[in-house]
């Protein structure tokens, strides 16, 4: 089974960075496609980013492009978001996502919170 782990949450101030991590456990396909959403109080969980951990193309959602980025340390096992410039409307509970299924996943970054393995999720506050 796969065990997924965030860590990193914090409250910031707003224009501030933070990096989440995500350290994974049991995992059994070598390639797996990886990504975060978020929930905030009130609202739908939101996909933020998706991408192939055998690379590819990563796609971002509208609201986080040119400030958050995926990466991974294979060695580690952990994935990695590291988010810049960081608003209010960044505040949400964060959650990583995994899934070995590639056809029709890795490209659709709604579809990140729908994936077979999450994890606890992260908080992450933003102050103005």
């Amino acid at each position: 089974q796969v065990h997924l782990v965030e860590s990193g949450g914090a409250s910031v101030q707003a224009g501030g960075s933070l990096r989440l991590s995500c350290a994974a456990s049991g995992l059994t396909h070598n390639d797996y496609c990886v990504g975060w959403f978020r929930q905030a109080p009130g609202k739908e969980r939101e996909g933020v980013v998706v991408g192939w951990t055998g690379g590819g193309r990563t796609v971002y959602a509208d609201p986080v492009k040119g400030r958050f980025t995926i990466s991974q340390d294979n060695a580690l096992n952990t994935l990695y978001l590291q988010m810049n410039s960081l608003r209010p409307d960044d505040t949400a509970m964060y959650y990583c996502a995994a899934d070995p299924e590639k056809f029709g996943r890795c490209t659709v970054v709604a579809g990140v919170k729908d994936f077979r393995y999450r994890g606890q999720g992260t908080q992450v506050t933003v102050s103005s």
